[in-house]
């Protein structure tokens, strides 16, 4: 089975979910409250890509990843924010309508420097035997196609049919964890031995810029003296990218079309929940 097949249906309801969880007054939170909103932005759009080459370039003196692993980590660092912060931002009592306007920015802003920043990438890698070419036109339209289409279908239906969006939001959100973990499921039993093998080292590495780039997050935060629930959302929204968008351009026939650039974002997508999953706890507990 091509994962593409499954990723691209998930990828599209995520995006029209988050489009249902929009309304204009999101948008206005950029003008009534700029400094949160900027600095996730910082910290998704900028730091987060940054801190993952560091930390590929620091583990470069024990352990080497691959191109195709480095290409891979890096496209998780450059998606936006996951729809599925939302849900996460409302466990831990944060802030959700802040979550939701850093996650539709970031969707957007992502549009232009993705593709800006894994063409740097692809121009810094040593490529040795591997020749990879990385489409910049075509990642573009895709992600228009994948992402902008279905917010915006899902933006207009909240802005005239309020009541169904929300009916709708309700049943979608409870479907994207199950989604991802099918398609974590069947993309393990399609390269289980990879995985396996190389579980330990992308584990890690995934979870040490989890925990950094959340951290990241809780320290902005504390800098620029923003609420308990600004913060709160800040770690999540910095710490929770979107796998589903990774996975789609590393699988995706037009972009790189080579599943072992997602693997990854399936063990980011794994780190990622049972990390913030702790953080949520951790809230709660507190």
């Amino acid at each position: 089975m091509n994962t593409i097949f499954i990723v691209l249906p998930i990828l599209t309801l995520l995006m029209f979910d988050l489009g249902l969880a929009l309304k204009p007054a999101d948008f206005k939170l950029i003008a009534e409250r700029p400094k949160p909103v900027i600095i996730g932005l910082v910290g998704q759009i900028v730091l987060l890509p940054l801190i993952a080459w560091g930390i590929i370039k620091l583990l470069a003196f024990c352990y080497q990843p691959s191109v195709l692993f480095i290409i891979g980590i890096m496209l998780v660092a450059c998606s936006p924010g996951g729809s599925s912060s939302n849900v996460f931002s409302m466990l831990a009592k944060g802030d959700v309508a802040l979550s939701v306007t850093l996650t539709a920015c970031s969707s957007i802003i992502t549009l232009f420097t993705l593709p800006l920043v894994m063409a740097w990438v692809m121009h810094s890698i040593q490529f040795s035997d591997v020749s990879i070419q990385l489409p910049i036109g075509k990642l573009l339209v895709q992600n228009i196609v994948l992402m902008v289409v279905p917010i915006s279908i899902g933006f207009v239906v909240n802005l005239f049919k309020p009541q169904a969006a929300e009916r709708i939001h309700n049943i979608l959100k409870r479907a994207a964890m199950p989604a991802l973990v099918l398609l974590v499921t069947v993309f393990f039993f399609q390269h289980k031995q990879t995985i396996v093998a190389e579980f330990g080292s992308l584990g890690l590495i995934m979870s040490v810029l989890i925990l950094a780039t959340t951290s990241c997050g809780a320290l902005m935060a504390w800098l620029f003296r923003l609420s308990t629930k600004e913060r709160r959302t800040l770690v999540i929204e910095i710490g929770m990218q979107n796998a589903a968008q990774a996975i789609t351009i590393a699988c995706s026939p037009l972009i790189f079309n080579n599943e072992i650039i997602a693997i990854p974002a399936i063990i980011y997508a794994l780190m990622m929940n049972l990390i913030l999953l702790a953080y949520v706890g951790i809230t709660k507990r507190k």
